[in-house]
């Protein structure tokens, strides 16, 4: 089974979608599940093109973490005067017994 738990690790400003520190959900065989909140568009874009390859390439090679199991991202929205928000940082760690993946 392909298990990444997505959290929210840092905020900066006001995330429009009004994400929290510890937020999180899980994407599980590519679909997305145990959502504590709406998933973000933003965000869900940032990591898209990381996803498949942490099924099997350690986080370490693609350049997004220092430890092989936890990669991170950040949310493209550029805050303000553009738009209301601001962006998170993400981490994701690989299932059950592999990654993370951190906003």
């Amino acid at each position: 089974m392909y298990r990444v738990k997505i959290r929210v690790k840092e905020v900066r400003g006001n995330c429009a979608l009004g994400y929290r520190p510890e937020d999180n959900f899980t994407i599980e065989n590519f679909y997305i599940k145990n959502t504590s909140k709406p998933v973000c568009l933003h965000a869900l874009a940032s990591m898209l093109t990381l996803l498949a390859p942490l099924k099997g390439i350690p986080a370490t090679a693609l350049g997004i973490g220092k430890q092989e199991d936890t990669g991170y991202t950040q949310c493209p929205d550029p805050g303000k005067p553009y738009t209301w928000g601001r962006n998170s940082n993400i981490r994701a760690k690989a299932g059950e017994s592999r990654k993370w993946l951190e906003l």
